[in-house]
Parts: structure tokens; sequence; C-alpha cells
């Protein structure tokens, strides 16, 4: 794969935009946005762009691990942009564009650390048979005021009356109301970078809210989300707040998910999920089948921090099992009420510090092995099973870790070089975590004899 020709039409668009730089940018394993900026006339010209190749595995913290999980030589990779994704940058003071790259090893295949490439991966497995998926993120992210000290909690922004939320005022307006300057630079950002926003509500924590994404092609979701995260952050710079991602911010409320609703279609555009007659087929049963068997291995792809296991508390409407059952909000795997052709399934497992490439591939991948398998799934549950046992799910991220470096879902899906890279990207982390001395640890232990 090389460095592609920017269509004309495109080209003439940036020069009447006045553009002067473009942003390469890719997700990294976090869903951070990273890359280079081209001045726009080289970037019209095709200048070649690379980058090391380790830069898609760089922890949270900064450092990477060990050279042989990217090139004992430490290689480059070239950004090859997704010329469909060409934006303006709605936060840009001065004229910039962006637009999604590809990071491309020196063969010309798609580097296997990005976490773009193992979406890639996935679905190409989906195209041999014929299949798109059709997936649908919701994306839950509380808005906080300027927070410049992590010693120190998160505190709701002050409103307009003076007062401070204190949560459980789900599905209100009045907050909206208050924060209208941000949501209205935000649905403007979201226009620029051709997000298709959809619902839009208050959740149950203080400052808490959901946006949920319309439904279409896997891939431009995946892009849509990294944007839209990005665009969650930067617009909430520009207006004195912190927009945060965590899967658990606040102790004693609730978390924030990505649930991902996700259906498959054939190359005639019917829903696989759905038989002729409208009744659930076998490939319905074997995706959630799939999603039973694998999940244990793969979350820490939906859960990718120590913060995350936090979210999964009992009656904080976090899933803690792998139960599946028809419109029921209690258990993991949920399907919503449709018709036929409507026919999906919600994994409501992802918080949403999840990166939306990695997330979407571990899910669509661990269905698409339940149907290959023919794999067929536990009886859905009745009532609310919330206070149920706990299912075989990892707790902790490094419970998460050890179950799939001992499982073998990761591999088969992405390859043994990306999921060694993953592991030791979590393993830099948790060492750096474990080495921290908590305000817990200070208030309790510091007084015992």
């Amino acid at each position: 794969m090389s460095q592609a020709t920017i269509p004309a039409e495109l080209a003439e668009w940036l020069i009447q935009q006045n553009v002067r730089d473009v942003e390469l940018a890719f997700a990294d394993v976090h869903g951070f946005a990273r890359g280079k900026t081209l001045p726009a006339k080289a970037f019209i010209k095709g200048q070649p762009l690379r980058i090391a190749r380790a830069v898609p595995i760089q922890s949270c913290v900064g450092e990477f691990p060990d050279y042989r999980y990217y090139g004992e030589h430490d290689p480059d990779v070239t950004l090859v942009p997704d010329f469909a994704t060409l934006r303006q940058v709605p936060w840009a003071t001065t004229p910039r564009a962006s637009v999604i790259c590809d990071c491309v090893d020196h063969d010309g295949s798609l580097a296997p650390l990005a976490p773009r490439s193992a979406l890639k991966a996935v679905l190409a497995r989906y195209a041999a048979r014929g299949w798109t998926p059709v997936v649908a993120p919701e994306l839950e992210f509380y808005i906080f005021a300027a927070h410049g000290d992590p010693q120190q909690p998160f505190q709701p922004p002050t409103l307009r009356s003076g007062r401070r939320e204190a949560g459980f005022d789900s599905f209100s307006f009045s907050s909206l109301n208050d924060l209208e300057a941000y949501f209205d630079d935000l649905y403007r950002a979201c226009e620029m970078l051709g997000i298709a926003t959809d619902t839009f509500v208050h959740e149950m924590g203080p400052s808490q809210f959901e946006i949920n994404l319309k439904h279409g092609d896997a891939l431009a979701l995946a892009d849509q989300t990294f944007l839209f995260k990005t665009a969650l952050k930067e617009i909430g710079n520009r207006h004195g707040l912190s927009v945060v991602c965590m899967a658990k911010p606040l102790p004693g409320q609730p978390g924030s998910s990505m649930h991902l609703h996700q259906s498959v279609v054939d190359q005639h555009g019917d829903n696989v999920f759905s038989r002729a007659d409208g009744e659930a087929s076998e490939e319905f049963h074997g995706f959630i089948a799939g999603l039973q068997r694998y999940l244990p291995e793969l979350m820490p792809l939906f859960c990718p921090s120590p913060n995350s296991y936090r979210r999964f508390v009992k009656g904080m409407a976090a899933p803690v099992n792998l139960s599946w059952g028809l419109d029921n909000r209690s258990v993991g795997l949920r399907v919503p009420v449709s018709g036929p052709e409507g026919r999906r399934v919600e994994n409501r497992l992802p918080g949403c510090d999840a990166n939306p490439y990695l997330s979407l591939a571990a899910s669509l991948g661990a269905g698409l092995l339940g149907m290959e398998g023919r794999l067929r799934p536990s009886e859905p549950a009745c009532g609310n099973v919330f206070k149920s046992e706990r299912a075989s799910l990892p707790s902790t991220l490094d419970a998460a870790c050890e179950a799939m470096a001992a499982g073998e879902a990761a591999k088969q899906l992405f390859g043994a070089e990306f999921s060694a890279a993953y592991l030791a990207v979590k393993e830099v982390e948790l060492t750096h975590y474990h080495s921290q001395i908590t305000p817990w640890e200070r208030q309790y232990l510091g007084l015992l004899a």
C-alpha cells in the first residue's frame, strides 16, 4: 500500500478553505490521536510521511514496551491517509484540516500494531463471507469544571443558579440548558467532522451525558467515535471545562459506558440475524454464543485500565454478567425489541474509556468466531439478574490480561504480534499503577500501628 494521490476536488477544497496545515492522525491503543502535521501544499503534492512503528503502542504513562514488540531497529511506518475522512478541524483558530490515516509497514501491509488495522482485519473476514457489520455506539461521559490537579477529585461545573449538580437527575433538561454553549459548539463540530449523532440525554451521574451515534458501517463508526471523543475534550477546553471519558471518574456515582449495538447484513442488505420467516437465525445465536465464549478473553480491549473495572458495581446499571435477554438492561448482552430487519445485539460491557477500533474489533470478532464455530448460547435470562452471581468475567485488569494471555481469541483475531504488544503495554501501565500510593492507603493504613 503506497501513498495515495489526493482527489482533485479535495485539493481544490483545501485551497478554497485557505487551509494552512493538515493533521495526519491515527488512534493509538488508548484511542488518543497521534500523528504528524504537514503544510497543506505538501499534503496536496502527496509528500510521504513516516512515523515510528512503536507510536501506536505508547503507554498512557508515556513509556514504551521493549523493542522486541515493535522491531529491534525501531522502524518506521508510512501514514497513508483515508481521504474520505478529510475534514476541517472545528476548534482550530487558523484553518487546519485533519485526515485519519492507516499505518503501513515497509512491505505495503497494514501495520498490525495499529488499532485501525485490527478492525480492518476482522472486517475483512466478514467481507470474505459476503457480510457487512452494522454498528451504533452509545457514549456516556462526564463534564466537569476545569481540572488541573490530579490529586483533587473532579467537580461538576458551576451552573447558572450557582449550584453544582448532585447527580441522579437523569433525563432532565436543566443542565443541558446550563451547558448550552458547550453543546452548541459540540454539535457544530460534529457536523464539520461528518459525525452523525442521534439521541442525546442527561444520564444519572452529576453532569453525566450520553450521545448516541447513528448506525452504519463499522469502520466509519469507529472513525466517527474516535473523532467524537477528541471533539468532546477539545470543545470542552475552549469552554473552560474538563470532559472526561473515564469509566468511573466519581466514587459512588454511575460509571460511563460505550454500549455497542451490532448486526450483520448480507450482500442484499438483509439482516443475517433474521430468517426469511422473521425468526432469529442460527447466525444470531452463534453471534451471542461467541460473545459469551470469548469476551472474558478479550476484556482488556473493552476495559483497558484499572479504573475500568470500578464501573462494574451491582445495582449501578452496569453489567456484571454474560447473560443475554430480550429488552433486559440487567444483562451484559441485550437484544432490544425490534422487527426482524432491526434484530441486533447490544454489548453492554465496554466502558467509554475503550478504544472504539479495538472494542468493535473484539466484539465483532468474538461474534464471528461464534458464528464460524456454530456455537450455541445459554438460555435467555428472564427478570433482573443484576444481583445474580458474577459470571466468569475478570474483575481487575491484572486478571483480564492473564485471561487474554492464556486464551487464543486475541491471537486468532489480531495475530500474535498485536496480542503480545498490547499485553506488554498493559504490563508497563500496571507496573506504574501498582507503584502508586493512594489517598485511601494514607487515610486508613497510615493510622495502623
